[in-house]
């Protein structure tokens, strides 16, 4: 379901455009490394010895990328104290202006009536990033709110005139922004009980906002936490894994907030237990259930780290017929610390053990510097390991609303493998 169009024009008008196009000062010169990415379609520019070189400027600045002769390549916004240091707008020469803005917005908007299936859903990406050419930027919709997360300083400057554009096309309840720290994989799990949201305009959503996703319902907080409690882009992997559960046992790693064990739960799977090393994810997935009217005390949640538990289960002789291990990129508890890279395949290997012959194990990883085929070789020493055989039936990614350019393998970063034991 798409946010309504606007009812209203603004008053007080918006911020002005600039007054004057580029001029030398904007100018800024790439090597011939980043000349050859930019040619091929890249989006970022990646501090190297040239951009060393380039003059002082200003998160948010324009700037036009040229290559050692003067050619013009691109329109960037600089981020100068970040890895990237500027962030393709257009392969023409534009002014980032309330004009410019709205086209890019309502083309976001666009792709997502045609081509996203938002069927029983009211929760979901509007602007995904590099994918809809605003790089840096993401807007979520949230049952008529709207979230806002700034991943490069270069979008603080125009955040005003964007909050504006967003009122103007969409007309929602309010507007968010989750703030993002920069180191925060390094963040303790009790940082989640923070408030890094604010709003932005409109008016504040309850502390627990219901949403709909595949007809069921979440609950999420727009200010609370680092993350809304709903990871929006695996809402086709839940409607997947809505059709293989029934009269199943269901075992959920790293559950979170439970949105993967509701799934299972409303679907018929007889029982689900779901682990997560957090005491507060575990008792607001215990919400969701009752948000879905389904009885929790028929279920298990289980609080600790996830291969601990893993061997405490097998110990207890229990048996799964399909078993979700959806971990973070990186999570340190106090027993044990998890990287996808290197740690995919331990975790897996655990879990095979009490997988019955035929059952499914289902991993997913998020890691965007890990690819597909580094990914299946992790599943790969997991299967050896464990001295069974782990044949991959479906293979999925993000859904429609995160779209991202072919001329840019990062934005293709969920990994998402059903695969048969055997």
């Amino acid at each position: 379901m798409l946010l309504p169009a606007v009812q209203h024009l603004l008053h007080g008008g918006f911020v002005t455009e600039m007054e004057e196009a580029l001029t030398e000062k904007d100018k800024r010169i790439v090597g011939p490394e980043t000349v050859r990415m930019l040619e091929l379609g890249h989006p970022w520019v990646v501090a190297d010895t040239y951009t060393k070189k380039w003059p002082a400027g200003q998160p948010g600045q324009s700037v036009e990328l040229c290559d050692g002769q003067g050619r013009y390549l691109a329109t960037a916004l600089l981020d100068p104290a970040d890895r990237v240091v500027a962030r393709v707008l257009d392969r023409q020469r534009i002014r980032l202006d309330r004009g410019w803005l709205m086209k890019r917005v309502q083309a976001a908007i666009d792709l997502r009536r045609h081509h996203a299936d938002l069927t029983e859903t009211d929760a979901y990406r509007l602007v995904n990033a590099e994918g809809d050419g605003l790089p840096g930027l993401t807007v979520d919709c949230y049952a008529g709110y709207l979230m806002l997360q700034l991943y490069s300083a270069a979008w603080r400057p125009h955040l005003a005139l964007l909050t504006k554009v967003l009122q103007e096309l969409l007309s929602p309840v309010g507007i968010y922004e989750k703030l993002r720290p920069r180191e925060t994989r390094e963040l303790e799990a009790q940082s989640d009980s923070k408030n890094y949201g604010r709003l932005l305009a409109g008016g504040p959503a309850p502390q627990r906002l219901e949403v709909r996703e595949n007809g069921l319902t979440f609950l999420v907080s727009l200010e609370q936490g680092l993350n809304s409690g709903l990871f929006l882009d695996q809402r086709r992997n839940r409607r997947d894994l809505m059709q293989r559960v029934d009269g199943k046992r269901v075992l959920n790693l790293f559950a979170y907030t439970g949105a993967f064990s509701v799934a299972a739960a409303a679907s018929g799977a007889t029982l689900v237990t779901g682990v997560d090393a957090s005491p507060g994810y575990s008792d607001w997935a215990r919400a969701n259930f009752g948000a879905n009217r389904l009885n929790p005390k028929r279920h298990e949640f289980i609080v600790g780290d996830c291969m601990a538990v893993l061997g405490n289960l097998a110990q207890s002789n229990k048996k799964y017929d399909v078993i979700l291990m959806d971990p973070p990129s990186f999570s340190t508890t106090s027993k044990s610390r998890f990287t996808t890279r290197g740690g995919t395949s331990d975790l897996a290997a655990a879990a095979i053990k009490l997988l019955v012959d035929g059952g499914l194990l289902i991993t997913s990883s998020n890691h965007q510097k890990v690819d597909v085929a580094d990914y299946l070789k992790e599943l790969r020493r997991a299967a050896l390991q464990s001295g069974c055989e782990l044949r991959v039936i479906s293979l999925f990614g993000q859904p429609e609303d995160f779209p991202y350019p072919v001329t840019f393998p990062e934005g293709r970063y969920l990994k998402y493998a059903v695969c048969v034991k055997s």
